[in-house]
């Protein structure tokens, strides 16, 4: 019982020094509870003693290993290898996947571009249809030429036949 008695005042004395005076009856009181506690649970008279150590550390100065350091810069290197070659992967691997998108995009584009082709050819060939042209002209009221009717601007007969010729502008004869 006394042992319990002086667990109990030194475990006092430092939380008081420690922390405030509620604070340390508080921890008092639950470690003498703790101590009961364990004490009806202990079979037989052994008294138990608690021993307050105090451990300094500010005074510890961590020893320079060179082995370690070694160690640790080729751990370092490596890991800054790995770290590269996974980035390398992975920009490889988003590049591939982005070009893949701007190839689909291109052959929608592509796939547009020959539906407009497409329907563009169509609307020409009806356009330059030439019964569709003439049925056009007579409702505007316009008919064939009458001989005669038609002008060149070399002169000349007007009926007379004409042969086709290719002049080829700025290729004359130099003299």
């Amino acid at each position: 019982m006394a042992a319990s008695a002086m667990a109990g005042q030194q475990m006092e004395m430092m939380g008081s020094r420690v922390q405030p005076q509620r604070r340390a009856e508080s921890l008092t009181a639950r470690n003498r509870e703790l101590f009961e506690t364990q004490r009806r649970a202990r079979r037989g008279p052994t008294p138990e003693v608690f021993f307050t150590k105090h451990i300094d550390n500010s005074r510890i100065v961590k020893a320079d290993d060179p082995e370690r350091r070694r160690e640790m810069r080729t751990f370092t290197a490596v890991m800054s290898v790995l770290f590269l070659l996974v980035m390398v992967y992975v920009w490889q691997h988003f590049s591939a996947i982005e070009i893949g998108y701007h190839v689909e995009a291109q052959k929608q584009q592509v796939e547009q571009l020959r539906e407009q082709n497409r329907q563009l050819r169509l609307s020409e060939a009806q356009l330059t249809d030439p019964n569709r042209i003439d049925r056009i002209a007579k409702r505007l009221g316009l008919y064939e030429p009458q001989p005669g009717q038609v002008v060149r601007p070399e002169g000349g007969d007007p009926n007379a036949a004409v042969l086709a010729q290719a002049n080829v502008p700025g290729m004359q004869a130099v003299q």
